[in-house]
Parts: C-alpha cells; sequence; structure tokens
C-alpha cells in the first residue's frame, strides 16, 4: 500500500519558504493587545511628563505679552522639554509593544522587522489620539466651568480678565480723567470690546466705529473728542501688534509641535524593532 505524498516546501533564494496548500495565515500581522498597551502607556507618561513641565516652569508660556513667561516666541526650554516629552513617551510605549507582542512563526526577518516598525508607528497615532482626546475634553470642561457666570458683575469682569486677553486695553480706553464718573460702564465696555474684536477680524477699523468708540470714551472719561480718537488709535494699534504676535508665537509653536509630533512616531517605530528582536531572541523554557 503506497503512502500519500507530503507536498515539500520550495525554498527562495529570499528566505520565504511556501508551503503549498497554505497561502494565508489564521491571525493578522497586527498585535492589537500590545498596541493597545503601549499607546495607553505612551499617553500616561506623556501626561506626566507635560505635567512635570508646567511644574518647572517649561510650559508656562503665552503669546500674549502681559500672561505668562513668553511673548511672541516659544522659549527653548519649553521646546525642548516638549521633544523630550514625545521621544520618551513614545519611545517607551513602542518598545513595550515590541515586547508584548505574539511571536510570529515562518515569517521572513525583513518581514518581522516591518511588523514591528508598523506596531510602534501604530502605538504613536493611538497615543497621540488619546492623549488629544483627554486633552481636549479637560479643556473643555475647564471652558464650561469659566463660561458660568456668577451673580455678582464684579465677578464676571474678573472672568473676563481671566480669558479676554484685550481687556487690559480695553481698561485703558475707558481711563476717566476725574470729572465723570457714573455712567453704565459695563455695557460701554462690552460695546467696546465688540468694536476692537470686529476690527481686528478685518484687519482695520472703519471710521463710523472710530467715532462713534471716541464718543462713547469721551462721555465716559470726560476728554474731548479729539484726544478720545488719539487714545482709540493708540489703543488699536497695540491690539493689533497684540495679535500680530499671538499669530506669530501660534505659528512658531504649530512649527515645534510638528517636530515634536515627528520624533515622537520616528523614536515609537524604531524603539518597536528594539523590543520585537529582544522578543524573539527570548529563549523557551
Amino acid at each position: 500500500m503506497s503512502q500519500p505524498t507530503v507536498p515539500r516546501p520550495v525554498e527562495y533564494g529570499t528566505g520565504f519558504t511556501d508551503l503549498r496548500g497554505k497561502n494565508e495565515a489564521y491571525s493578522s500581522g497586527i498585535s492589537w493587545p500590545a498596541v493597545i498597551g503601549g499607546a495607553f502607556t505612551a499617553a500616561a507618561l506623556s501626561l506626566i511628563l507635560i505635567t512635570l513641565g508646567t511644574g518647572l516652569g517649561f510650559s508656562s508660556v503665552s503669546p500674549w505679552s502681559n500672561m505668562g513667561v513668553s511673548t511672541s516666541t516659544v522659549k527653548a526650554g519649553a521646546i525642548i522639554w516638549l521633544v523630550f516629552t514625545q521621544i520618551i513617551a513614545f519611545a517607551m510605549g513602542g518598545y513595550l509593544a515590541g515586547r508584548l507582542r505574539t511571536k510570529w512563526v515562518d515569517v521572513h526577518t525583513d518581514e518581522v522587522y516591518f511588523r514591528d516598525t508598523a506596531h510602534g508607528l501604530l502605538v504613536w497615532a493611538v497615543g497621540v489620539v488619546l492623549t488629544a482626546a483627554f486633552l481636549a475634553s479637560a479643556a473643555a470642561a475647564f471652558a464650561g466651568r469659566a463660561a458660568q457666570r456668577t451673580e455678582s458683575a464684579q465677578a464676571s469682569a474678573t472672568e473676563a480678565s481671566l480669558f479676554n486677553p484685550n481687556e487690559y486695553l480695553i481698561d485703558t480706553l475707558f481711563r476717566s480723567t476725574g470729572t465723570v464718573t457714573d455712567l453704565n460702564a459695563i455695557s460701554m465696555r462690552a460695546e467696546a470690546d465688540r468694536i476692537f474684536a470686529h476690527a481686528l477680524r478685518e484687519g482695520s477699523m472703519s471710521q463710523a466705529d472710530n467715532t462713534y468708540l471716541a464718543r462713547l470714551i469721551s462721555a465716559r472719561t470726560g476728554l474731548n473728542e479729539a484726544d478720545a480718537q488719539r487714545r482709540v488709535t493708540d489703543v488699536y494699534a497695540q491690539a493689533q501688534e497684540a495679535a500680530e504676535a499671538t499669530r506669530k508665537a501660534i505659528a512658531h509653536l504649530s512649527l515645534w509641535l510638528f517636530v515634536a509630533l515627528l520624533s515622537g512616531a520616528f523614536c515609537a517605530s524604531y524603539a518597536g524593532t528594539i523590543g520585537g528582536r529582544q522578543r524573539d531572541h527570548v529563549p523557551a523554557l
């Protein structure tokens, strides 16, 4: 009685082994538990380092000239700490994903290297989404609490001064000479704030708005209309300078944030290959 013929594996020069009749594996090439575990680790470590940087003063950056430690540029310490945070957090997450993944068998070395790199990149992608979602929810909760109005006008004015960087400039508009003391200052300030916001958005203040605002200031402060118009012109110029400084600061920060995120992606991918290589070299007991 003849024995059944067993198909022999065919060896290729590239190192692949083709078992005839077996073209696809039964499992995916992605080890999602390892990826998710590494991503959560990277996100948690990133938040810890950001908190530490804030405590050390590296993250005390503000684009406004009267808030924070920076005016028009991001400080070098904050930039270095931001890049350092991304490198350390995502290198650790990528390494854990490589060490915790399932060991692949009958897979070429080049394919293993590619999969480990992909695992590290996935850790970075998921970790960035997790961190962004957490920070966005925290910011939304903070803004929601700040948006609640108190019963007193004084408390409302205090909240506005904390979150409206133009508040100081509006104060300078309505500085009184002492001749007029009792007018509806709250409604005037709110209207002046809206006029300034509209002018900054449009890029210039119309002559009608300038004249109207000068009349408000004259009625509130006791200045003549010529002096009030000069005050409006001077304060609006300061507001434009502050807005331009803010724009440059945001653009500068965005560029360095891109560099930091790109560094995190590279380190996570490379650390994934290191962790996977050490995982495969661990002898079975």
